[in-house]
């Protein structure tokens, strides 16, 4: 069997793959990347689940979806009367399926122009820093390299009381493709990607029911902003069932039949399609030959140190295949920090100024640490908060439900953590997250000058807040 070598072979073209080839090639490294990504209709592109079947198509429907929504509920409040809205999913669903077509050719274009050998086929790690990869031909030819970087990603758990059929009842990829609007949708999981895609369908039109086995909403979320989100999906239509354990579900001719368990009593739902959306799991199915020598934790992932270093030398894990938040920025990070280390360059991730958003309207985003998770670890602190209804821009965007709250620790005044549930919060976190990653503290975003009329005000005013000297809203 005939050996290509590399200085460098990634085994995966996502979100953490490609920037660590992209970047390794920057710095001078001869690179491959891999990628066994396969679309419901056998075309292969690349970029992942983020790009094909996650974080992009989502967010287009989302935003498609708002849209419509807007035009429906808001647009009179505004002074704009329009007749005859109508909804063409379709055209919706080819907007979506084009910018993924534009954004994973561009991918292609980046690798091709970095110097990056793209290789289209499964790829399993051997020993000796050897990767073997199988085309759909049932060729397979065999990459050697100094550095091997795992980048492989996850997938979607499937229930076992609830198997996919991919018809009536679908994963968070299956839900994104739905041809027409179903008038009565459930959800397994009020995490993340549930609500999303909870949100996008009720928008549209569809009667929501969100089961959710944790009797907590969003426990990841600061409490205070967690429960204004609540009252806010609520509100909008979105029924959120918390305590709910689902025990079985049933597709048949006419829908689905969901059977759960709440409050200590057997209950029964009826939908037209059922989403799963209660995690993911690391994709290493066929990824380690026994020689390997890589080592798993008890969940599946890779094992890795802080810098992303696995139990053989000179092969290395990012992104969803190891520990950590399953982020795309937290994947993109961990692989270039891995590329400019083995060009032997310092680098290292901060996963204590990570920031997360949850693209629902409102949106919500936080980076640090929740005001319980501050508590438990003892430390003196205070908190500011600022509810959007007092600021400018919000107003005018009709939009000005929500608050900041921002955490930071009493004596040094260190911002611990800030948490957003407002509009455009996705964006706003980017503030929060530059200040964390330069040890800022409350005084210094207090002394920040801030546009007027801007949202970002609203953190601003939080900063001020938690010294009692907010200028825009009472001081409790």
């Amino acid at each position: 069997m005939s050996e290509q070598q590399f200085d460098v072979v990634v085994v995966g073209a996502g979100p953490a793959g490609y920037p660590a080839a992209i970047r390794a090639a920057q710095l001078g490294l001869s690179v491959a990347c891999v990628d066994d990504w396969q679309n419901a209709d056998g075309s292969r592109q690349l970029g992942g689940t983020c790009l094909n079947v996650g974080c992009i198509p989502s967010k287009a429907l989302l935003e498609s979806s708002e849209l419509y929504h807007r035009t429906e509920t808001e647009f009179a409040a505004h002074g704009i009367s329009v007749d005859g809205v109508s909804l063409d999913l379709d055209a919706m669903q080819k907007r979506k399926q084009g910018i993924v077509k534009q954004l994973t050719s561009g991918i292609e274009a980046l690798l091709k122009s970095a110097g990056v050998t793209a290789i289209r086929g499964h790829g399993r790690l051997l020993g000796e820093h050897k990767v073997e990869v199988a085309g759909d031909n049932g060729s397979s030819h065999v990459l050697a390299a100094e550095n091997v970087v795992l980048a492989t990603g996850s997938t979607p758990i499937e229930l076992p009381t609830a198997p996919f059929d991919g018809e009536r009842i679908v994963d968070s990829a299956g839900a994104l493709e739905f041809s027409e609007v179903p008038a009565r949708l459930g959800v397994i999981g009020a995490g993340v990607i549930g609500l999303e895609l909870g949100s996008v369908w009720g928008r549209l039109g569809a009667e929501v029911v969100l089961l959710e086995a944790l009797d907590t909403f969003l426990p990841m979320v600061d409490e205070q902003v967690a429960r204004d989100a609540l009252k806010q999906f609520r509100r909008q239509g979105l029924d959120i069932r918390l305590g709910a354990s689902v025990t079985g579900a049933r597709a048949s001719g006419d829908g689905v039949t969901v059977s759960y368990e709440a409050g200590g009593k057997k209950k029964r739902l009826q939908v037209d399609k059922l989403i799963v959306c209660v995690g993911r799991r690391p994709v290493t199915d066929g990824l380690l030959a026994p020689e390997a020598g890589v080592d798993l934790d008890d969940k599946g992932f890779i094992t890795v140190d802080e810098s992303c270093r696995t139990s053989v030398p000179k092969v290395w894990a990012v992104g969803d295949v190891v520990r950590g938040p399953m982020l795309a920025h937290k994947g993109t990070e961990e692989g270039v920090m891995v590329a400019e280390l083995i060009a032997g360059h310092a680098a290292e991730v901060n996963y204590g100024a990570i920031p997360s958003v949850i693209y629902t309207a409102p949106e919500i985003a936080w980076v640090g640490q929740t005001e319980a998770e501050v508590k438990a670890d003892g430390r003196d602190y205070k908190v500011g908060t600022f509810p959007f209804s007092a600021n400018g821009r919000a107003k005018a965007l009709q939009q000005a439900a929500g608050l900041v709250k921002l955490i930071a620790e009493r004596e040094y005044d260190e911002i611990l953590g800030l948490h957003i549930v407002g509009p455009m919060a996705g964006e706003l976190i980017a503030e929060a997250v530059l200040a964390m990653e330069f040890s800022a503290s409350a005084e210094d975003l207090q002394r920040t000058m801030h546009a007027h009329p801007t949202l970002t005000e609203a953190l601003h005013e939080a900063a001020l807040s938690a010294d009692k000297r907010a200028i825009h809203a009472l001081n409790r």
